[in-house]
């Protein structure tokens, strides 16, 4: 079975709009489970991909920072 990840959450968020784009996010987060990490994974790539170099470096600095904060 090809199951492409990446295609089914496009078409699942495709025409949301910002609040539900954020709520996506806020409820995967809170919710914990495992099965929401693609997608989150899925989601990060699309900001990555439209962050241009400085918000790059600035998401770098944040991650180091909360990977730092939450050991």
């Amino acid at each position: 079975m090809d199951l492409n990840i990446r295609k089914a959450i496009y078409a699942n968020i495709s025409n949301n709009n910002q609040e539900q784009l954020e709520a996506t996010i806020v409820d995967a987060i809170n919710n914990g489970e495992e099965k929401m990490l693609p997608g989150l994974g899925v989601l990060f790539e699309l900001i990555w991909k439209h962050s241009n170099e400085e918000e790059k470096q600035e998401m770098i600095s944040s991650l180091a920072s909360g990977v730092q904060n939450d050991l």
